[in-house]
C-alpha cells in the first residue's frame, strides 16, 4: 500500500485550495491540527470507504496530510511544518476561519438558487 506525497517545494496553492474546498476535508484538517497521528477510519464516521479514500487522496496530493502505513491501515497527520515553511501563516488563517465559521453556526441556505446578491433575479431575469 504505497502512497506518494508531494515534496514541500511541490505543494501549490491551487492544490491546497482544492483540498480545502470541501467541508468534510476542513473537518479533517481541524481534527489533525490538534496533533498526532490518527487512523484513517477514525476521523469521519458514517462515510463510505470509497469516499474516505477520495478525501485522503485529495488531502495528500494537496500537501496537507501525511499518510503512513501502520499494519493494515494508514495513519494520518497534518503536514504543519511543511505548510508553515511553504506558506507562512496560511494554515493558521484557515484554522481560525474554520473556528470562526463554527462559532457563527451554519451558513444560510440560498433561496431560489438564481437570485443576485442584491436580491434581484440577476441579468437573465431583468
Amino acid at each position: 500500500m504505497a502512497v506518494t506525497h508531494p515534496t514541500r517545494d511541490n505543494i501549490t496553492l491551487e492544490n491546497l485550495f482544492v483540498a480545502l474546498g470541501n467541508p468534510m476535508r476542513l473537518r479533517v484538517v481541524r481534527a489533525l491540527a490538534a496533533g498526532g497521528e490518527h487512523p484513517c477510519g477514525a476521523l469521519l464516521t458514517g462515510v463510505s470507504k470509497s469516499t474516505l479514500t477520495h478525501h485522503w487522496r485529495v488531502l495528500r496530493e494537496g500537501g496537507l496530510i501525511w499518510q503512513k502505513p501502520s499494519g493494515r491501515e494508514l495513519l494520518l497527520s497534518l503536514r504543519r511544518e511543511d505548510l508553515d515553511a511553504r506558506f507562512p501563516g496560511l494554515l493558521d488563517s484557515v484554522l481560525a476561519a474554520i473556528d470562526s465559521a463554527d462559532a457563527a453556526g451554519p451558513a444560510p441556505a440560498a433561496v431560489g438558487g438564481s437570485a443576485a446578491a442584491d436580491g434581484t433575479a440577476g441579468p437573465a431575469g431583468r
